[in-house]
């Protein structure tokens, strides 16, 4: 018999929120943390905004020792992963560690760590170089802090994906859980690259939206006049349990997993193929896992990134793998609100569907003026939705042709 998985805690870092109800607020309230950066000196750059963390510290929650070698998306991994853990009310235990995984993902690990130590070699010579810092900039930082500080020592990795990486981490925590080798998994993903280099990159690929004077409007998922993405940060964390397990212990069910697909379009390192046929096949194998018909879901949260070949091939599979059915659904991208978190882009979007499942709401696409005859699907423009929601679906695309997707079920 296949084994249930259910969503049991759930704990955010974004620019919007240090929690994950303050984040999921933001979102319902169409509220953005776009804003000027701060991080770095913008003048030299033709786009000056992005969407940062302001703010936010562990403080007592880990020990200090501990943090001074930790880098910015290893701080924002622990602390969703501690807040997720705290609100599924699961102890860890010497009884149940060996079957309590971590599977936590990040696309670039501590770039910031790296660049910082560069520097200091080059100006204090190699003496001054850390002997923590390999262990401190790999993707699997956070996965390794945070089950040090948890005492998890089940399943351990980190899928690194792109900015598909926070839902492939959400599907293998839940395929860990299917198959038995774990009972719970501490799952999500992290990121931090608000830096210059990427941003210098970024900038090179004329890839990111350029309205400079307002911020929080740049970003307009399938819009017409929808001109790319804007950068963002920070991690989210689920705490995914086998179904028995969490119905014995009287734990809270935020919603059941109930499928995920995986694939690549084996095409181009950056764009998307033009049939969406990666995605496509991620989309049918999440559906068909999940054991139900296409037409049963209420709500898409899409990769929704504002570039203008994204949006409308993400409207295509849509429409091909849900037919009629897909004028019916509610599409929603929340990245005008959080900005494009990267490799923490897949696990803040699922939050969304998690949390719209918990209280049928669904988040609006906010800045949605102008529609686009090849986007013509119902992306709840402007304004939060109170409807049912008894399936919500979470999709991720990578550069690296990277595609996953996620489906999340009203528990019974």
């Amino acid at each position: 018999m296949t084994r249930r998985v259910v969503v049991t805690g759930v704990g955010a870092v974004t620019s919007v929120g240090h929690t994950a109800e303050e984040t999921w607020q933001a979102m319902l309230d169409g509220r953005s943390g776009i804003g000027p950066i701060s991080l770095f000196d913008p003048e030299p750059y033709p786009v000056r905004i992005q969407a940062e963390v302001k703010g936010y510290e562990l403080g007592d929650r880990v020990d200090a020792k501990q943090q001074r070698y930790m880098n910015r998306s290893v701080t924002f991994g622990v602390g969703a992963a501690i807040d997720a853990l705290a609100d599924s009310g699961f102890e860890i235990t010497e009884e149940n560690a060996d079957m309590v995984g971590v599977i936590f993902g990040s696309g670039a690990g501590g770039t910031d760590m790296l660049l910082e130590y560069q520097d200091i070699l080059e100006t204090k010579g190699p003496r001054r170089v850390t002997p923590f810092l390999v262990a401190n900039l790999i993707p699997d930082a956070a996965s390794g802090h945070i089950a040090i500080h948890t005492g998890a020592r089940g399943p351990n990795y980190a899928p690194v994906s792109a900015c598909a990486t926070g839902a492939t981490s959400l599907g293998e925590a839940f395929e860990n859980i299917r198959r038995g080798d774990a009972d719970t998994v501490i799952a999500g993903s992290t990121e931090a690259v608000l830096l210059p280099i990427y941003h210098a990159t970024w900038c090179s690929m004329r890839a990111l939206a350029g309205d400079n004077e307002n911020p929080t409007k740049a970003l307009k998922p399938f819009d017409l006049d929808r001109d790319g993405f804007i950068a963002g940060e920070g991690a989210c964390s689920m705490i995914l349990e086998e179904y028995e397990q969490a119905k014995a212990r009287g734990a809270k069910i935020y919603c059941e997993v109930v499928g995920y697909g995986s694939s690549n379009d084996a095409f181009d390192m950056i764009s998307l193929h033009e049939t969406g046929r990666g995605l496509k096949r991620a989309v049918k194998a999440a559906i068909r896992k999940a054991g139900i018909d296409p037409s049963e879901l209420n709500y898409i949260n899409p990769h929704g990134s504002a570039t203008p070949s994204n949006d409308k091939v993400e409207t295509m599979v849509i429409k091909e793998v849900m037919g009629e059915a897909a004028y019916r659904t509610a599409i929603s991208s929340v990245k005008p609100i959080t900005g494009h978190c990267m490799g923490a882009s897949g696990s803040v979007e699922a939050l969304a569907c998690v949390m719209a499942i918990r209280d049928q709401k669904v988040a609006p696409t906010i800045n949605y003026t102008t529609p686009d005859p090849e986007c013509d699907l119902d992306y709840v423009p402007n304004v939060a939705r109170s409807m049912p929601v008894n399936y919500a679906m979470s999709t991720s695309v990578g550069l690296g042709g990277h595609n996953s997707a996620i489906i999340f079920k009203k528990a019974n």
